[in-house]
């Protein structure tokens, strides 16, 4: 038996009464569980099957090659995103970003606490905290753009510019971009709510260009309907 902690980032049911998992763990990185019964209706866990939710998972270890099965849960975290509905539609958000991004990332310890650091910064009702998360991940990854003297990022090439190459990245968008990278503590950036959508853009944009087959989140569409 081994015992797992990880973030639940999507979930699938399978037959009646089972579920695919795929979560992100502190000691194996990005896996893929079978949880048998989750569905029936004595299974009070069920309700522990949100995004992002941070579970133990006692997993019993298989032939090598065959999906692991979970024969136990627990949650470690209790938060109120789940009641709140732009917490929750962020986390809805930010799961399935990083069940895209993830999904061939090993073991990351870094990766881990910033997921816990983010969903800390949600729960105290900071609605604009995944923005900055999101550009937190590009540092990690390496790929966030390089510091510079020139006032407009440049999102293909990762520099900031003296001119500007891209209509999304005016020299406001710029210097918010600037001023994560460059920050100690990112979250207490203030990010006015007329400028989020358009940050937001500029962030997918970026991805587009550095991560390989990078895909707009299906639910991006329902974040922005919440946040005008």
């Amino acid at each position: 038996m081994n015992s797992q902690n990880g973030f639940l980032l999507s979930f699938i049911k399978y037959g009646e009464n089972d579920a695919i998992l795929h979560c992100f763990t502190e000691e194996e990185g990005f896996q893929t569980y079978f949880l048998k019964g989750i569905y029936t209706k004595k299974n009070k866990k069920k309700a522990f099957l949100l995004p992002l939710n941070k579970l133990n998972f006692s997993v019993r270890i298989g032939k090598t090659g065959s999906m692991q099965t979970i024969s136990n849960l627990e949650i470690l975290n209790l938060h109120d995103v789940y009641t709140d509905i732009k917490a929750n539609t962020v986390v809805f958000f930010i799961s399935d970003f990083l069940n895209q991004i993830l999904k061939n990332e090993n073991k990351n310890p870094i990766f881990f606490y910033v997921i816990d650091e983010f969903i800390d910064q949600l729960n105290d009702k900071n609605y604009q905290s995944h923005l900055i998360f999101l550009i937190k991940i590009l540092k990690i990854q390496g790929v966030a753009p390089l510091l510079g003297e020139g006032n407009f990022l440049d999102p293909e090439t990762g520099t900031f510019a003296p001119f500007s190459t891209h209509l999304l990245f005016d020299e406001e968008i710029s210097l918010f971009w600037k001023k994560i990278i460059s920050s100690s503590d990112p979250y207490e950036i203030k990010i006015h709510s007329s400028k989020r959508k358009s940050f937001m853009d500029s962030i997918l944009v970026y991805y587009h260009y550095h991560i390989s087959d990078f895909k707009t989140p299906n639910s991006l569409e329902i974040i922005q309907q919440i946040f005008e």
